[in-house]
C-alpha cells in the first residue's frame, strides 16, 4: 500500500474514475510532446493570421486548465518534471487497477483489453480517440500537435510520436494500425471521414474510436445500433429444471452441460465457454428456452439473431457477423442463430456465406446456438459440436403444456384438453401464443371477469396455425350443420365415425402404443365420391366446423404445371405448409390429380405417372387430415383408394331425400308461400341437392325483384332455367299441372 493512503484511496470507485485518472496520463504525455515541439520550433506563429492556427497563448491556458491541477499532487510529492509526473502516475493508476481487480471490482478499460487481448500501445490508442469524445479542448491539443488546424482527431503518426521514444519502437507499433490486428479486426478503431485524399500513408490517417466502443467504456447499455433491427438480448434466464421441454431433451440438455463443464478443450484461455449446438426441429419448439437454461448454468446471458433480417441487412454479411460476435463478447453472451435454415438455403446459391459463418464462429470465444430443421454439421474440427434433437411435441407432452400454461388463465369449465392436445400439433411456443391470442379474443368480445370459452380457445388455436396454404388454395368458412346434410343414415354415420377417428387418435395412437407400430400413414385421408352436387363439398365444411378446424380447398389451377417437375413442386409446398396448419385439406376434382397410372408410351405418360407416385409417396407420409372429392370414382388410381382411411358414396337423391332438400333449402327469414308444393317439386324434379340450391336461390332474386314473396310460380320458372342451363328439355311430364306457371300466370 501506499505511504500516507488510505485502502480505500487505491480502489477504483468505478470506471468513470478510472478514465478520469488514464485522461490525466494522456494530458502529461501531451504535455510533454508540447514542451518537445517548442523546443525544437522556437517562437510561434505570428498574431497576424488569428483564426487559420492555434496560439501558444490557447495551448497554454488549456494545458494549465487540464494539466496543472491533476500535477499538484505529484509536485507536492517531489515530482517536479513532466516526465517524473508521469511516472509516478502509471505506478498510480497500476497499482489501483490491481488492488480494484482483486477485490472484485470491474473496469471496463481494463476488460476490453482483456475480451480483445490489447497490448498497453493499443489500450492507450483507445484512450487517446476517446478523450475528444469526452472534451472537445483535446481536438484543440490535436490540432496544434499535429500543426494543422482541421487536423482534429489524432492520426496514428501522433500517436505513435506521443507514445513511442524512438524510431524502432514506431517501426514495432505499424503493427497495431494493420487490419488484422485487433482494434481494427474488431472494428475498435476506424480511420476516419476526417482524412483527407492526400492522406494515402498510415501515419497521416486519422482515427475515431467505434460509437459502440465510447458507450461500452462509459458502461452506457445497448446492442450497437447497425445489428440492433435483427439482434436482442433475451431474457429473463431460467434454470434447467423450470423450463418446459420433453423430458428427453431435458435429459439430454444435462448430459451437455456435464460435457461443457468437464471438458477442459470447450474452454479458451479466457476461462470461456466454447462450443457450438445444433438444435434441430420445428421452430419455437423448445429451443431458446433450452439454450437459455444452458447459458444461465454456465453464467452467461444470451443473444438472439433473427437470420432472416441479417441476411438482408443493409450492410455486408461478413461485418454483421463480426459486430454480432463483438457484441457477444462486450456482453458476456452466448449467440443464438434464429432460423438457421434460412443461411443455409442462401449457401445453396453462394457457399461463401456459409464459410463466412464458420469462420466468425470459429473466432468467438464464447458458445454458439444454431436452431434449424435441417440436418448440419460444420465443415472443422476446431471446436466441439453438440447435435440436440427437438421433436414435434407428442401428445402427451402438449397436453402437460395445456396444463401447464391454463393454470394462470380463467377458463370455462368442461374444457376437453385432450381434443385441443389432439387436434392441434402444437410446438411450445405455438401453444404459449394460442393461448395469449384466444386471452385477447376473450377479452374484446366479454368482460373482464369472464373466463376463456372453449370457443375462444380452438380461434385462437387456428389463428396461430400456419395460415399459408391460403397462397395455393381457399379458405372456406365451414357454415353448415349436420341439419343441413341430406345423405342416407348410413352416410352420416360414416362421416361421424371420421370425426371420432380425429378426436380419439391420441388415445390409439398414443396411449395405446399403435404410434410405435405404424411409421406411414397416421393421418386420416377420406375419399367422396358421387355425383356432382350430391354434398361432398358441403359434407367436408360440416366435418371442419364439427371438428373446430380450418378447411383449405386446393386451388388445381395453381398446383397443375405444364412443365415437368413443377407440380411435384407445388404438391411439396402444400403438403410442408399443411404440417404446421392444423386444417383439413380438400381436393375437389380429385381425380385430375390421382387418376389412374397408364401405359408409359411417351415422355409425358412417363412424367404424369411419376406425379401419381409422388402424390401416393406424400400421402403416406401426412399426418394430417386429407378428404379427396371427385364425380369420376372409376377414374380414380386404385392405389389411391386403397389408401383411404374412409370411402363414403354419396348418391343421388332418392324423392325422399329430394324431399328432405326441399323442405329445409330454404333458410327460415325467407318469405315464403304457404302453397310451395315441396312434394311435387321432390318427385318430378330428378335433381341433386346442387340443383335444388341454384334453383331457390334464383327462385329468391325473382320474388325479390318483384317485391314479393316466394312462390310457386317463382320455382318453377328457375326450375325450367335450371333444366335450360342442365342441357334439359322441359317436357310435360316434368312440370305437370305447373307445365304452364309462369312468372305472368
Amino acid at each position: 500500500m501506499m505511504e500516507g493512503k488510505t485502502e480505500e484511496t487505491l480502489i477504483y470507485a468505478n470506471s468513470l474514475e478510472h478514465i478520469q485518472d488514464e485522461l490525466k496520463r494522456i494530458d502529461l504525455l501531451i504535455h510533454r510532446m508540447v514542451e518537445q515541439m517548442r523546443g525544437e520550433r522556437g517562437e510561434g506563429i505570428p498574431g497576424g493570421c488569428m483564426g487559420l492556427f492555434i496560439s501558444e497563448e490557447e495551448i497554454n491556458t488549456v494545458l494549465r486548465e487540464k494539466i496543472d491541477g491533476g500535477a499538484r499532487v505529484f509536485r507536492k510529492s517531489g515530482a517536479g518534471t513532466t516526465v517524473e509526473m508521469l511516472l509516478k502516475l502509471n505506478r498510480r493508476i497500476a497499482e489501483r487497477i490491481n488492488e480494484t481487480l482483486e477485490r472484485g471490482g470491474y473496469l471496463t478499460i481494463p476488460w476490453l483489453s482483456h475480451l480483445f487481448h490489447l497490448s498497453p500501445f493499443e489500450t492507450d490508442c483507445i484512450l487517446f480517440c476517446l478523450a475528444p469524445e469526452l472534451d472537445q479542448r483535446y481536438e484543440m491539443l490535436y490540432a496544434y500537435l499535429q500543426n494543422d488546424v482541421t487536423r482534429k482527431r489524432p492520426t496514428a503518426g501522433l500517436i505513435m510520436n506521443l507514445l513511442c521514444l524512438s524510431l524502432e519502437e514506431k517501426i514495432n507499433a505499424r503493427q497495431f494500425f494493420s487490419e488484422r490486428s485487433p482494434l481494427f479486426g474488431q472494428h475498435l478503431l476506424s480511420f476516419s471521414d476526417e482524412s483527407r485524399e492526400g492522406d494515402n500513408h498510415l501515419l497521416s490517417r486519422a482515427l475515431k474510436l467505434d460509437d459502440r466502443i465510447v458507450d461500452f467504456l462509459l458502461g452506457i447499455g445497448g446492442i450497437d445500433r447497425r445489428i440492433r433491427r435483427f439482434t436482442r438480448i433475451v431474457g429473463p434466464c431460467e434454470r434447467t429444471d423450470e423450463i418446459i421441454i420433453p423430458e428427453t431433451v431435458k435429459l439430454r440438455m444435462k448430459n451437455l452441460l456435464c460435457r461443457i463443464n468437464g471438458s477442459g478443450d470447450a474452454r479458451d484461455n479466457s476461462g470461456y465457454h466454447r462450443f457450438v449446438c445444433h438444435l434441430k426441429g420445428p421452430p419455437g419448439n423448445g429451443q431458446l428456452q433450452t439454450a437459455d437454461a444452458i447459458c444461465h448454468e454456465a453464467g452467461l446471458i444470451l443473444m438472439e439473431v433473427d437470420t432472416g433480417r441479417l441476411l438482408v441487412g443493409e450492410i455486408p454479411l461478413q461485418l454483421s457477423l463480426e459486430l454480432i460476435f463483438r457484441e457477444a463478447l462486450l456482453q458476456s453472451s452466448a449467440v443464438y442463430f434464429k432460423g438457421f435454415d434460412r443461411l443455409l438455403e442462401e449457401s445453396e446459391k453462394d457457399k461463401t456465406k456459409e464459410h463466412v459463418l464458420v469462420d466468425a464462429i470459429v473466432n468467438f470465444h464464447g458458445p454458439v446456438f444454431l436452431e434449424g430443421e435441417r440436418s448440419w454439421r460444420p465443415g472443422c474440427s476446431v471446436l466441439p459440436f453438440y447435435s440436440l434433437d427437438f421433436p414435434v411435441p407428442s401428445f402427451q407432452f402438449r397436453k402437460r403444456l395445456w396444463e401447464s400454461y391454463l393454470k394462470a388463465c380463467p377458463v370455462e369449465s368442461g374444457l376437453d384438453i385432450n381434443a385441443l392436445a389432439g387436434k392441434f400439433r402444437f410446438t411450445v411456443d405455438q401453444i404459449r401464443d394460442a393461448l395469449l391470442t384466444a386471452m385477447d379474443i376473450s377479452l374484446a368480445g366479454h368482460s373482464n371477469n369472464t373466463p376463456v370459452t372453449t370457443e375462444d380457445l380452438y380461434e385462437g388455436c387456428r389463428t396461430v396455425s400456419n395460415q399459408k396454404l391460403g397462397a395455393l388454395s381457399r379458405k372456406i368458412e365451414p357454415r353448415y350443420t349436420w341439419q343441413d346434410l341430406v345423405l342416407p343414415a348410413e352416410k352420416i354415420a360414416q362421416m361421424k365415425d371420421m370425426c371420432s377417428y380425429v378426436k380419439y387418435r391420441h388415445l390409439v395412437y398414443d396411449e395405446w402404443g399403435f404410434d410405435r407400430k405404424l411409421s406411414l400413414g397416421k393421418g386420416l385421408n377420406a375419399l367422396f365420391h358421387g355425383p356432382s352436387g350430391t354434398g361432398k363439398t358441403m359434407a367436408a365444411e360440416i366435418i371442419a366446423g364439427e371438428l373446430g378446424l380450418d378447411l383449405y380447398k386446393i386451388d388445381l389451377s395453381l398446383v397443375l404445371s405444364k412443365f415437368i417437375g413443377e407440380t411435384e413442386k407445388n404438391l411439396s409446398r402444400i403438403f410442408k405448409e399443411a404440417e404446421t396448419s392444423n386444417a383439413i385439406i380438400f381436393f375437389d376434382e380429385a381425380d385430375t390429380l390421382f387418376g389412374k397410372r397408364t401405359e408409359v408410351k411417351d415422355a409425358h405418360d412417363r412424367y404424369a405417372n411419376i406425379e401419381v407416385g409422388y402424390l401416393l409417396q406424400r400421402m403416406e407420409e401426412y399426418e394430417g387430415i386429407v378428404i379427396l372429392a371427385t364425380n369420376l370414382m372409376k377414374n380414380m388410381d386404385e392405389a389411391f383408394v386403397r389408401r383411404m382411411h374412409f370411402q363414403i358414396e354419396f348418391p343421388f337423391p332418392d324423392e325422399e331425400h329430394r324431399l328432405r332438400i326441399w323442405k329445409t333449402v330454404f333458410p327460415e327469414e325467407a318469405p315464403k308461400d304457404d302453397d310451395i308444393d315441396y312434394q311435387f317439386l321432390a318427385k318430378k324434379f330428378k335433381i341433386t341437392g346442387g340443383n335444388i340450391k341454384n334453383i331457390a336461390l334464383s327462385a329468391a332474386f325473382l320474388a325479390a325483384e318483384n317485391n314479393d314473396i316466394i312462390r310457386m310460380k317463382h320455382i318453377v320458372t328457375s326450375a325450367r332455367r335450371e333444366f335450360q342451363k342442365m342441357g334439359k328439355l322441359c317436357t310435360q311430364s316434368d312440370f305437370g299441372k305447373y307445365h304452364d306457371v309462369t312468372m305472368e300466370g
